[in-house]
């Protein structure tokens, strides 16, 4: 009987979102593949130090714990790499080092593996590799770059704290368009007028709605054991304030989900709020917005929409040398 993954939260990831490759990146870029492959054969059985989504991905596993068994279980987390199975193999003994569930690899030499995010029915898709990222979103599927950013993975802490950016990520950026187009106060009367009217979903919708079926599944737990404390939370921080807020709590409505917390900054600085706040991710299409994130708080960009649409230049072979990531 094939194992179906319909109604499991699927995450994809590729290394370089949970592992630091900074030494593994920097032997492939200066000496090419021939070394990089000896490199990793050589450091087989020395595990990777952890990467900024790794506080992430090991509390979002730690979930299957309310599974109804070991076999069937809430969340899976499959590695998409761009390495050959071969070079992929220290990933995988990583993983095994760090005890993390996840059991499920794509392995394909230098090739993005984003064409794959249909066929496992994964709902976020988390890499280093921009390009990657970038190609997935083209293509229509959920897929955030990791940043480099401040994180930490305190032991005892054993909630998940997850916060996203509205417009352009959970939402599409209908509203967006207009803001940049015709002005903050444009933009309230556009919200106003469409108050009851729900948004488009953005790249991340599907992720959101399914994160909501685990808190479900909490709330049914926390049923039978009353000593149980709820260990998801999840917020929005996004730009938007009154009156334009109603909209958005209206679309979250119409979804059948509902964030723990939401802030409404109207402009405040976000990174002040995630500071306090401490997500374990925060997801935001706006590289501005991310700029004082990422000092404080593990940022995955989602290049998606109006605020991410720029004239595509020549590639220089800098770029083009940055772009390739063993990953």
């Amino acid at each position: 009987m094939p194992y179906e993954l319909d109604n499991r939260l699927v995450i994809g990831v590729a290394s370089s979102a949970v592992f630091d490759l900074l030494e593994s990146d920097a032997v492939f870029k200066s000496q090419g593949e021939e070394e990089y492959r000896k490199f990793q054969e050589k450091n087989l059985d020395n595990p990777l130090s952890k990467g900024i989504a790794y506080p992430f991905i090991k509390r979002l596993l730690s979930l299957n714990d309310l599974s109804a068994g070991p076999s069937d279980p809430l969340v899976e987390v499959v590695l998409l790499s761009r390495n050959d199975p071969d070079t992929g193999m220290r990933v995988m003994k990583t993983i095994e080092h760090y005890g993390l569930g996840m059991t499920r690899a794509i392995f394909m030499q230098g090739k993005s593996p984003h064409e794959y995010i249909p066929a496992l029915n994964i709902a976020l898709f988390l890499s280093g590799n921009k390009s990657d990222v970038e190609a997935a979103i083209k293509a229509g599927h959920p897929a955030g770059q990791v940043l480099d950013s401040k994180f930490n993975d305190d032991e005892a802490d054993k909630t998940l704290r997850i916060a996203f950016d509205f417009d352009g990520v959970l939402a599409g950026d209908e509203a967006e368009t207009v803001m940049q187009s015709s002005g903050l106060t444009e933009f309230h009367a556009y919200e106003v007028k469409n108050v009851m009217e729900p948004h488009n979903p953005g790249p991340l919708k599907e992720f959101m709605v399914r994160m909501s079926k685990i808190q479900s599944v909490e709330e049914a737990h926390k049923k039978l054991n009353p000593d149980y404390k709820n260990r998801i939370r999840v917020s929005i921080v996004t730009a938007r304030n009154a009156p334009s807020h109603e909209r958005a709590l209206n679309t979250l409505k119409s979804w059948g989900v509902m964030a723990n917390d939401a802030f409404f900054l109207g402009g405040i600085d976000k990174g002040k709020i995630l500071g306090v706040l401490k997500p374990h991710i925060f997801f935001d299409d706006q590289s501005g917005h991310l700029k004082s994130a990422s000092a404080v708080a593990p940022s995955v960009h989602i290049p998606f929409g109006i605020t991410n649409q720029r004239v595509v230049e020549p590639t220089s072979g800098a770029e083009v040398d940055r772009a390739v990531k063993a990953v």
